[in-house]
């Protein structure tokens, strides 16, 4: 027995339909298509959506979704990033100046990501609970 060679049972498949082959076949003359219109036609067939050329629902409804103004002058910060700088004093300059921001940036969140070991000032920036003990336990302070 080999792949080519296998078959379907005799009485499991059923011969296809064969339509347009007269009147006494019952699909005949039309082919179960009834009388004209658009489907009744060859290539009778339009897109997903189409309404007759009427306006479609997808374009009947609004847009949704939008780009926030306040996340583009927001970034976040990992601790770890602030590991890797020579500074005592980080505040937004000092972010600026190392090229971790973008210069349109006006808020920096630190984020609890990876270590710390140093102690550091943080000057005028958001943090989290996480990042802010993480400074603290290393000897760091946090100034508002």
């Amino acid at each position: 027995m080999r792949l080519n060679m296998l078959k379907p049972h005799s009485d499991s498949t059923s011969n296809p339909k064969r339509v347009g082959r007269g009147i006494g076949s019952t699909i005949g003359k039309t082919g179960g298509r009834g009388h004209k219109g658009q489907k009744s036609r060859a290539g009778g067939y339009h897109k997903v959506g189409f309404e007759g050329g009427q306006m479609p629902l997808q374009r009947r409804l609004p847009k949704v979704g939008f780009s926030s103004r306040i996340g583009r002058v927001t970034a976040e910060i990992r601790l770890h990033e602030l590991a890797n700088l020579d500074a005592d004093v980080i505040d937004l300059e000092t972010l600026k100046s190392a090229r971790l921001i973008n210069k349109n940036i006006k808020h920096v969140k630190i984020i609890l990501s990876g270590k710390l070991e140093k102690s550091i000032t943080i000057k005028g920036l958001m943090l989290t609970k996480g990042a802010k003990t993480a400074i603290e336990t290393a000897g760091g302070k946090v100034e508002e």
